[in-house]
């Protein structure tokens, strides 16, 4: 199994296609939340995901989205309602099995209270080992990542939407993942709305 990794696609069809793009042919996509924005919907975006059949979680944007907060937001007559519903019917966190491996996704840490801005320099990295699964699948960040602690391959995608690591270029950023032999990659590339970079 070939699985394409993406996050924090922010509204971003453009950086979505480019991902996929770029990831080439995957069995499985999956992606780790904020693919909307806290008071912006895409409904070009979730129709993408949901036609892919894509593995999605919430993230913190969602939360908001689909919060009291974001009723005026949910209101808006350009809204797909049954894009909502489908959004909304999402899970915080999935375990997967996949060739006999656990992939674990979150969108920003295991554990509880969730929400926790993880960069690659953060020692709270090294509570990821604790997961009890082989792979760990975060974002929240924008930070791309592949690292292993203790028996845990921990893998951040970066954003496929909104580049804001300066030390990466402000590049999007997607991975892609083979649990069967723990390959892992990151990808880079430039957000098609900004050719010649932010």
């Amino acid at each position: 199994m070939r699985l394409g990794i993406v996050s924090d696609i922010h509204c971003n069809l453009a950086g979505l296609d480019a991902a996929l793009a770029a990831m080439g042919p995957v069995d499985e996509l999956l992606c780790l939340g904020d693919a909307i924005d806290r008071f912006r919907f895409s409904n070009a975006v979730i129709g993408r995901l949901r036609a892919l059949g894509a593995q999605l979680i919430l993230g913190n944007h969602e939360e908001i989205f689909l919060s009291e907060a974001g009723l005026p937001a949910r209101a808006r007559a350009e809204v797909d309602a049954r894009l909502v519903e489908y959004l909304a019917a999402q899970p915080h966190r999935r375990l997967l099995n996949v060739d006999g491996k656990t992939v674990l996704m979150v969108h920003s840490t295991p554990w509880e209270p969730r929400g926790a801005y993880i960069y690659p320099h953060s020692p709270k990295l090294a509570q990821f080992a604790e997961a009890g699964a082989d792979f760990v699948l975060y974002g929240h960040t924008h930070a791309p990542l592949i690292r292993r602690i203790g028996g845990v391959l921990v893998i951040n995608p970066g954003s496929a939407g909104d580049g804001r690591d300066t030390g990466h270029g402000r590049h999007l950023s997607c991975a892609v993942l083979e649990p069967a032999t723990g390959a892992a990659r990151l990808i880079d590339y430039l957000d098609p709305r900004f050719p010649a970079g932010p």
